[in-house]
């Protein structure tokens, strides 16, 4: 048992580190957030559910694979090499291979204007999930640009200020 929970906490810690250093692993970890907040809305069969998750996690972990073959071409070439560049372009393309895929799959499931416009009713008569709304992109967007680090830095830099 104690060999799962290492692998576990081994797991966690390889996606803390590609959350902490990549901008698009953030990015799809909000925009994982939004399909299934925004989802909610709909009403999707457990299957069309079950393809949302799919697509989302399958993002997100070829995202890791391509950060992983990022920086062992890194680890092993520390000059510009042609092959490098090649191998990273593939692995790149990977990711945008199912992203192509999973935004096609969001526009069919998602381009449905009577939705859409009962989902603008809600928040515009509910200014307070508005507020929410607007401030949890803002959020979105500082975590996406900035990263988990960053944003720690600032608020430690805030607080030693205020403690002077």
């Amino acid at each position: 048992m104690k060999k799962q929970i290492k692998s576990f906490k081994s797991a966690f810690r390889g996606f803390y580190s590609a959350v902490k250093s990549e901008s698009h692993m953030r990015f799809h970890l909000v925009a994982t957030f939004y399909v299934f907040a925004f989802g909610c809305f709909y009403d999707f069969s457990a299957a069309k559910w079950a393809l949302l998750a799919v697509l989302c996690a399958l993002i997100i972990a070829l995202e890791m694979v391509n950060t992983c073959v990022e920086k062992l071409c890194d680890l092993f070439c520390d000059r510009y090499d042609f092959s490098v560049k090649i191998i990273k372009d593939i692995a790149a393309a990977a990711v945008l291979a199912v992203s192509f895929s999973a935004v096609f799959t969001a526009v069919l499931f998602f381009l449905d204007f009577e939705v859409i416009g009962k989902i603008f009713s809600y928040f515009a008569n509910n200014p307070v999930m508005l507020i929410l709304l607007i401030l949890s992109a803002v959020i979105s967007a500082v975590f996406v640009c900035a990263g988990p680090v960053k944003i720690k830095n600032a608020i430690l830099s805030i607080k030693r200020k205020d403690k002077h």
